[in-house]
């Protein structure tokens, strides 16, 4: 399958709501020829709530007297990746904030007893790091990492992440891929100071990454953040990037993101009617996990089992689709990566 070429003129024009049918259900037709019904489950497991970055957006940032911290322990995460194994939840996701408590050996150890025990695949969203941190986790047994660009507004990403270099963040992904990860990135739609222009151009970029994953979600502003007054990022048009997306990206996973369904209830459903083929619910500890709200609504909203294992079988099941048991790699990653050159994808 060749993904399309769109201008940035017809980008443009399908962002602004020119033909909506033809963009929705062409994402799901690109999505069901590559991936068919079946959804990719990964179980997100928050381990910390500590983070040194000083994110405007983020209601983790460090100057965030209000948020009350945690950090899980080793025992409690196991605990969380035997509920995901006993869920048929093959792959699970260890995030949290950029959190200088847990030393990268911790993290090594950690990946590697995760690996031994239950044989799920590991991905890690857990931000930058420098290439050796890196390269240990992998060898410790991480199969993705999942590091978010936000935007490609150089100047605005400035302005939203004090003190961090756009650049730096870009050079990580290109390391990541080098050290033979499955790699993960994506952006925010209706950040502060961006508009069409400002999303067209992180929508090529993205494409011309390659990625194995793209994650995709609206700006919501969080009450405890400087960005508190500002308004959040639209439904439609988040649904739309998501579909121009998974058009020019065919083989990419991409997930029906809980930040849509803080925005909007029931929108995680619509992503996956126009082509998601990821969810993601979080095995996070019921004692902790609406502390982990870097927006709010994450974890918790009008009711705290809608992010549960048990309302992400609901939604499938209501929409048609498949739980997949596999865990999911990417035919992107299928067709890099020497070992798996003999791999035919076909669709």
């Amino acid at each position: 399958m060749t993904a399309p070429r769109f201008s940035p003129d017809d980008l443009k024009a399908l962002l602004s709501g020119k033909d909506d049918d033809w963009l929705f259900r062409e994402s799901d037709r690109v999505r069901r020829a590559v991936f068919g019904n079946e959804v990719y489950i990964r179980g997100i497991i928050e381990f910390t709530n500590h983070c040194r970055q000083n994110c405007l957006y983020c209601g983790l940032r460090r100057e965030n007297r209000q948020v009350t911290r945690y950090r899980l322990s080793r025992g409690e995460i196991f605990q969380a990746v035997e509920t995901a194994v006993l869920n048929n939840i093959p792959t699970i996701v260890l995030q949290g904030g950029e959190d200088p408590y847990f030393a990268a050996e911790w993290i090594a150890e950690l990946i590697a007893e995760i690996k031994t025990r239950y044989g799920v695949a590991i991905t890690l969203s857990l931000g930058e790091r420098n290439q050796s941190v890196l390269k240990r986790w992998r060898a410790a047994g991480a199969d993705r990492y999942l590091l978010r660009i936000e935007t490609w507004n150089k100047a605005n990403y400035r302005l939203l992440r004090p003190q961090r270099i756009w650049e730096t963040r870009r050079r990580c992904l290109e390391m990541l891929r080098e050290l033979d990860y499955e790699v993960g990135s994506g952006i925010m739609v209706g950040l502060p100071g961006e508009n069409l222009e400002s999303l067209v151009t992180a929508i090529e970029h993205l494409s011309a990454l390659n990625l194995d994953m793209i994650g995709v979600g609206p700006f919501i502003a969080h009450p405890q953040t400087p960005l508190r007054d500002q308004p959040n990022g639209e439904m439609q048009l988040s649904l739309r990037t998501l579909a121009l997306l998974r058009i020019m990206n065919p083989f990419a996973n991409m997930p029906a993101t809980s930040a849509m369904e803080c925005t909007e209830r029931g929108a995680r459903r619509k992503a996956l009617e126009i082509g998601m083929n990821v969810l993601m619910p979080s095995l996070t500890p019921e004692r902790v996990k609406n502390l982990y709200n870097i927006y709010p609504g994450k974890n918790a909203g009008w009711d705290d089992t809608e992010h549960s294992i048990e309302a992400a079988r609901t939604m499938l099941e209501d929409a048609g689709l498949q739980w997949s048991t596999a865990k999911g790699i990417s035919p992107n990653y299928l067709k890099r990566i020497p070992k798996y050159n003999h791999t035919q994808i076909e669709v």
